[in-house]
Formats: C-alpha cells, structure tokens, sequence
C-alpha cells in the first residue's frame, strides 16, 4: 500500500480537527456548562458502545478526579431491550456516538430524559437521532472518517467531553491545557513507535495496561488491535493484573504498559517493568527506570489531558503495524463504520 490510508491521514487530521472543535463549539459548551452548573447533578451517567465508551470511561475518571461526582456507564439494553427507565431526577446522561442513529444508544438517551435527567449529546452527526433525543448536542465538527476504525472522533470526543468538564468546574489549568491539546497532539504524533512493530512480529496476543484515565485509553487501544491487526489484546488495569491475568505472562509475552503523567504513572511503569524482569516483551511510556523498554510520549502538562497524547501516538503505530501485517486498517474484516445494535 503505496498511499496514506485513510486511517493514517485522519490520525494526521486530529490536531487540526480538535483545533476546530475547540472554536466552533465553544457557545454549546458553555451553554451545557451552564446548565450542570445550576443543576449541580449528584451523579452522571454515561450512555455509548465501543470506542465511544471508552470515551466515556476516560470522562468517568476525569470528572470524578475534577469534581468528585460520580459517574456511572449505563447499560443501553435497560431501556432498548428490557424497557425499564431508570431513576435519573438528579443526574446530568451524557450519550457519546460518532453517527449518532444506533436505537439502543438513542432510546436510552431518550429514556434518560423522560426520567427527569439533563442529557448531553456527543456526536459527529448534529442532525442524527440522538442530538433529537437530548437537551444539549456538542458537535465534534470532525469531518467525515472513511477508516472503520475511529480515530479523530474517538479523541475530539474525549476533547469535547473534557472541554465541558473545564468549563463546569471553572478550572482554569485544565482548560488552558485543553487549548494547547492541538500542539500537544502534534508532537504525539511524531513520536516513533515503529521499534515495537518489529518487536510484535509473530505475536497474536498481548496485555495493554493502564490506570486512571489511562486505563481508558488501555481499552481503546486493545480494541484497536483486534479491530486492525487481529491480534487478541486484553486491557488491564495495572492494579488487576496481578489477580489472575499474569498467570498466562510467559517469558516473551508482549505488554504495553500506558503510563501518562499522573499520579498512577508509577504503578503502570512499575508493573511493566515487574512483567519485564519476568521474560515479558514489555514497553512502556514511562521515563521511570526498569527493565521494560521505553517509548517516547508528548507530555501535554496535565494529569487529565496526558493520556489522550499517549492514543494518538499509539494510533500511528497501530496503523502501521496492520500495514505491515499485510492487512488493510480502513476495512477490518466483517466490521462497517456504522454499527446500528438494538
């Protein structure tokens, strides 16, 4: 494959795009920050399937770090399938999806809202079903994504998520950090992962680990193994491993360990580098000594932004370990772009 695939131009797009975002959504954020600010919600929940939840899973950290309000992932088959609402009067429903027209995700926003919650939209569709479905729509401003495998959505989605959260809690330091997220994720992509496509060469199964926010994007990035390289991944918090998982580490074993800089960052590193001195094929994003094997990272110079960097640089490995593979990232096998579930 001679030209940029289209997963490789979009990971090349998202510095630009978040840019975008950050300006052409700025009124609908402050408007919705406005709203949870005088609603004051004792819990949030979160609504979204596949990547979009681990967009969500990224913002439970991320608000429960910032504000202390907890922040549960909702099952859409409550509403779609087993027809029950919830009891949600004092809750803020956040529902994340890039198309925003999948029935189990919109019937439990709509759910959400019957039962008294202030619902949020995050999407890439403003005029799709779920943005009818909530009181408040933030549109990523995206553009189009060809590639099966979502890459600028998943982080403008994160962006926008995080953008909201500054501006509800007022915190000055996250939302300045959020503004220089374009140049932050510019370096991210230029960090060179390429030492590890070789490394993997032969493998069909890892261990991604994580923590915090961090665990988030573990998730995210273990899907996009099996999504674009067909390898059988497994994310793990670096706190769990130890409970079962590392049973089946034997010496070569592939593990990736996502530290950013935050205070989780000595666990993931100190595990990664525990696996390594085991016979684990371990690599870390972490400058803390060990035996696992460093790759570089973009430090953005904030605990709650810092993960983000680490996927957007994990994304340009990705893409070219599935090239390298000799599959194509833009049309996983049985996969589509648009996955509609009931």
């Amino acid at each position: 494959m001679t030209e940029k695939t289209f997963m490789r131009q979009e990971v090349e797009q998202i510095p630009d795009v978040v840019a975008g975002f950050l300006t052409s959504s700025a009124a609908t954020l402050d408007e919705a920050a406005g709203r949870l600010r005088a609603l004051d919600p004792a819990l949030v929940v979160t609504v979204a399937r596949g990547s979009s939840d681990h967009a969500s899973a990224y913002l439970k950290y991320a608000i429960e770090l910032v504000l202390g309000v907890p922040v549960a992932s909702v099952g859409p088959s409550i509403a779609s399938i087993y027809g029950r609402d919830l009891k949600l009067g004092k809750a803020a429903a956040i529902a994340i999806s890039q198309s925003g027209r999948s029935p189990d995700i919109v019937g439990m926003a709509q759910s959400a809202r019957r039962s008294g919650a202030t619902t949020i939209a995050i999407t890439n569709t403003a005029g799709s079903p779920l943005a009818e479905a909530s009181d408040f729509t933030i549109d990523l401003h995206a553009g189009a994504e060809k590639s099966v495998a979502a890459t600028k959505t998943f982080v403008t989605s994160v962006v926008a998520g995080l953008a909201l959260l500054a501006r509800w809690s007022g915190d000055a330091d996250l939302g300045k950090a959020i503004s220089a997220l374009p140049e932050s994720l510019s370096r991210a992509i230029d960090c060179d992962w390429s030492g590890l496509v070789g490394a993997l060469y032969g493998h069909d199964a890892l261990y991604v680990l994580g923590r915090g926010p961090g665990f988030a994007i573990a998730n995210e990035a273990a899907l996009k193994f099996k999504e674009t390289c067909n390898i059988q991944a497994e994310s793990y918090s670096a706190a769990e491993v130890m409970h079962g998982p590392v049973a089946i580490v034997t010496p070569g074993y592939p593990v990736l360990g996502l530290a950013a800089r935050d205070a989780a960052e000595a666990s993931v590193a100190d595990m990664a580098h525990k696996l390594a001195g085991q016979g684990a094929l371990a690599f870390v994003t972490s400058d803390r000594p060990g035996a696992a094997q460093r790759l570089p990272f973009a430090a953005t110079g904030h605990p709650i932004t810092d993960p983000l960097a680490l996927i957007v640089s994990f994304y340009g490995f990705v893409e070219a370990l599935s090239r390298h593979r000799g599959l194509n990232p833009d049309v996983p096998p049985a996969l589509k772009k648009v996955t509609e579930t009931v």
